[in-house]
């Protein structure tokens, strides 16, 4: 082998970072955070050098919705099989692709560096070349700022053994512990990026029919909490056929004079404005979908996502992720807002 691998490696990584910066359009509003930890070695059998323990220490970013940055060094020396010691010094930054922003969260990594490789092995010496690297992995978040990584990797880079320059791959398991600190990354993760964990049992408001000027249309408003009618993190109706949605659009169907119908998707503040946005206008769209797939005249409906701009609670001095996302419910709705000509308060023509 040459330096293809290196090369390759290199490409892959930038690719990988210019898919994961163009993936919002604007900056995510993700976690630094600090990663030490223990790694355990197997050496490529060219070293002639025993298994063994090093440790590391990385900085990393989640700077996009399915994306991490993370860079740092690791050491490991280690006993020769034959004579001497085989020490390994790494540098370099990782690509990581996030399958889920919730709590555990599996990735695919790839990353090039710098590795610098002594062995005490006759007519052997030191080495310095490019480094590259690929694996898998999970972390889980104990705490929002606490957390554990995994993961298995193979590296390969350059040795002088016996005199000449071999490339090498050691297969290297690392764990870790997260300490996240900055902006707070949304929730959950993951696709695009995250709201707010569904709370169990689901809550509809009652109709609420606005004030009926009289001689004019009237605006009737229909407000229904997200958790009826989406899972976790989603915006596909829950089910085939929804209850809530069944009753809404027979009482739509009852007039038979309806002029216009507006669907508005709403959003907790957890989270980026850019994925609330897409949220919101993804729910919104799928009631307009449902109502019209049930006989509501597709002319008359429209449907617009609003994001976290119009909250009806904030819940300042809230506490506890447990308790501000219970607060914030009144907040991810979606209203179904309809008017009509019928006209209350004036003699039948």
């Amino acid at each position: 082998m040459k330096k293809n691998w290196m090369g390759l490696a290199l490409l892959t990584t930038l690719s990988m970072a210019s898919l994961a910066a163009s993936a919002d359009d604007e900056a995510y509003k993700g976690s630094w955070y600090a990663l030490p930890g223990v790694s355990y070695n197997w050496t490529d059998s060219d070293l002639k050098a025993d298994d063994g323990v090093g440790g590391f220490i990385r900085m990393g970013k989640e700077f996009a919705p399915n994306w991490d940055l993370q860079f740092g060094g690791s050491y490991a020396s280690l006993d020769g099989n034959t004579t001497g010691k085989y020490k390994q010094t790494l540098l370099g930054v990782d690509a990581l692709y996030m399958f889920s922003r919730e709590k555990l969260r599996p990735f695919l990594l790839v990353g090039v560096g710098y590795a610098h490789n002594k062995l005490d092995l006759a007519g052997s010496g030191s080495k310095d070349s490019v480094m590259g690297n690929i694996g898998a992995g999970v972390q889980y978040l104990v705490t929002e700022n606490l957390g554990l990584q995994a993961d298995l990797r193979s590296v390969w880079s350059e040795a002088n053994v016996g005199g000449d320059n071999k490339t090498v791959g050691n297969t290297i398991l690392n764990l870790g512990a997260i300490f996240r600190f900055g902006a707070p990354a949304p929730m959950p993760a993951p696709m695009p990026v995250l709201e707010a964990p569904v709370v169990e049992a689901p809550v509809v408001e009652a109709p609420v029919i606005a004030a009926k000027p009289a001689c004019k249309p009237v605006l009737e408003t229909i407000t229904i909490q997200s958790e009826a009618l989406f899972d976790f993190d989603k915006y596909t109706i829950k089910g085939k056929n929804n209850q809530v949605l069944d009753e809404v659009a027979a009482k739509i169907k009852e007039h038979d004079d309806v002029e216009f119908i507006l669907v508005t998707g709403h959003t907790d503040k957890i989270g980026t404005d850019a994925y609330n946005q897409k949220l919101s206008e993804r729910r919104a769209d799928a009631v307009r979908k449902y109502l019209v797939s049930h006989g509501v005249n597709d002319v008359h409906i429209k449907s617009v996502g609003k994001g976290k701009s119009e909250p009806v609670v904030d819940c300042k001095g809230v506490k506890g992720n447990k308790k501000i996302i219970e607060c914030l419910a009144p907040n991810r709705r979606v209203v179904v807002d309809a008017t009509h000509k019928q006209e209350d308060g004036c003699a039948a023509n």
